[in-house]
């Protein structure tokens, strides 16, 4: 597996460096013969520190990203996440190529851990600005909201983002 390390505004030690390496060495049992890319970014935050390790290997990605007291803590965490991924993943590749898609009731309450629960939700979408839509969503207490925009029409959705901001998306 191919490596990459990237550090924002410090340089990663040998003792990082090797510590990293050897986590991500025990993802080339899940990609024997193939050639795999891990990308490893780590960042200081404030007082905490962040470790983003994104994998690729053809169209497959496995992404976490942790923030902790330290980097070993931070990289501990998203090994443990990228490899539930991988297990979920193979587990979800083999089911479906031995059984047809099926999409589990909504009544059903007890759910496999490889099945999806797809719950529908309507409602009805209200011209408003951007601004008003945010203040609908920070109301009723959600992450996003969908609204029509009064300007141009469009089904546009606003979201709270990590940092603390908002962001917007409207369709092409």
């Amino acid at each position: 597996m191919k490596i990459t390390i990237n550090a924002r505004k410090f340089n990663v030690d040998e003792k990082l460096a090797s510590h990293i390496e050897k986590k991500l060495a025990k993802f080339d049992k899940f990609f024997p013969g193939e050639e795999a890319e891990a990308s490893v970014k780590l960042s200081r935050i404030r007082e905490m520190e962040r470790v983003e390790v994104t994998i690729q290997q053809g169209v497959f990605l496995f992404r976490s990203e942790e923030e902790n007291s330290t980097f070993m803590n931070a990289l501990d965490c998203c090994i443990y996440n990228i490899e539930r991924q991988m297990r979920k993943n193979k587990t979800r590749l083999t089911k479906k190529l031995r059984d047809s898609i099926r999409i589990p009731e909504y009544e059903s309450m007890e759910v496999e851990e490889d099945e999806f629960v797809i719950r529908t939700k309507t409602f009805k979408v209200k011209p408003m600005t951007a601004e008003e839509a945010i203040l609908q969503m920070n109301q009723i207490g959600h992450e996003f909201f969908v609204f029509k925009d009064i300007e141009s029409s469009e089904t546009c959705v606003v979201y709270k983002r990590k940092a603390g901001d908002y962001g917007l998306i409207i369709p092409e």
